[in-house]
């Protein structure tokens, strides 16, 4: 197969057949033989465990992925482990990757596999599909590197090296783009090497053709096919619209302590079933930057009796769409315990905050208050 090399000049945009894409399968299943990164799932070639890693790796770079793949597979072994489990248990080990729709997701589709598939991932592309969390890169990923499907697996790695191999100058963010590249990848996918060709592809892109700077293209093995290189523009490659302005959404975060009790509890609140950071534990917020007085009186109307309250440093947090700017204030409070009581409240203990709940990363900051203070408490009583 060709791959057509788009030229601009002064003329025009006009194609060229420059490359013949499957020249770059040998040199680059050699490169990756003597290349390729130690990564703990690569030394757990089930499917099981490229599923995991796969879906963690969405959004995620490697390094953070590495600690969690390890607490995951000591925790949930195997697909019957992982079935059994609660939401709130897959959600406290995930907590930190974000996305947390994620780990739903692959909770639904372990107990489907289970209950329909005899307890093994299925080695049908189609199949691999119908699960929940599981679109076109991934069941490529799976079924290439489990099953040796001759499928493709095309990420933002694979869709860059491609736009630098062609200079192509189509935005790499277009469904036509990559269903383009994802046919030509089709056409050249060794069939007795598909997963190692395709985490070939990914490899390069994660180390050697970088994104967001000038690619290492002296230690690339497929350098001299790259038609980027040869006109010297890797850096104007791949093209990419811009995104759109997040929104930015103020909120107070309010941190209560009932020191009343012992051990001293925090008020918790878990967020509706669906939407951002569905599910997940997180300490009561309100929409707004709110000044003290008016968090006392906010506190006041749900008969909470006030012993300090002290404003915290501000916080930032940002997601996908939209940016969190976070003010926060610690507050020592008794609650009413009555029918005022804060809607949907739950006072646990902070000794158990970290082991049982899962908080989003967003609030990672008062998280760390609560540490401290627990620290401090714990060193008091020593």
């Amino acid at each position: 197969m060709l791959f057509y090399v788009t030229i601009v000049g002064k003329t025009g945009i006009f194609m060229k057949q420059s490359l013949k894409i499957e020249s770059i399968v040998d040199p680059l299943l050699q490169w990756y033989d003597s290349h390729a990164r130690i990564l703990p799932w690569r030394d757990h070639p089930d499917p099981y465990a490229i599923w995991i890693s796969e879906i963690m790796l969405q959004q995620t770079r490697v390094e953070a992925v590495i600690p969690y793949f390890d607490r995951w597979m000591k925790a949930f072994p195997d697909l019957a482990a992982l079935a059994a489990a609660s939401e709130d248990e897959v959600l406290k080990l995930w907590e930190g990757l974000g996305y947390y729709s994620r780990a739903r997701n692959i909770l639904k589709a372990a107990r489907l596999v289970m209950g329909n598939h005899g307890g093994s991932l299925p080695a049908s592309y189609e199949e691999l599909r119908s699960l929940p969390g599981i679109g076109e890169y991934t069941a490529g990923s799976i079924g290439s590197i489990a099953f040796q499907l001759p499928v493709p697996c095309v990420d933002g790695n694979v869709m860059r090296v491609v736009a630098r191999l062609t200079a192509n100058p189509t935005d790499i963010g277009t469904a036509a783009a990559k269903k383009l590249v994802t046919e030509q990848i089709r056409e050249i996918i060794p069939k007795d090497r598909p997963g190692d060709f395709n985490q070939a592809m990914m490899e390069l892109g994660a180390t050697v053709c970088l994104p967001n700077g000038l690619p290492k293209c002296e230690i690339c093995p497929v350098s001299h096919l790259c038609e980027a290189r040869r006109q010297n523009r890797m850096t104007e490659f791949p093209v990419k619209s811009g995104k759109p302005p997040r929104k930015i959404e103020q909120k107070t975060v309010l941190v209560l302590l009932d020191e009343t009790v012992q051990p001293p509890k925090t008020a918790l609140l878990k967020r509706p079933p669906s939407g951002l950071l569905a599910g997940l534990w997180e300490y009561p917020n309100i929409e707004g930057s709110l000044s003290e007085e008016k968090v006392r009186q906010i506190l006041d109307s749900y008969g909470m009796q006030i012993f300090s309250l002290l404003k915290l440093q501000e916080s930032k947090h940002i997601f996908t769409h939209v940016e969190w700017h976070m003010t926060g204030y610690l507050a020592s409070v008794r609650p009413s315990g009555g029918a005022a009581e804060l809607p949907g409240v739950r006072w646990v203990c902070i000794d158990e905050l970290n082991e049982r709940f899962a908080l989003p990363a967003a609030f990672k900051t008062y998280n760390q208050i609560l540490r401290r203070y627990k620290e401090s408490r714990n060193e008091r009583h020593e």
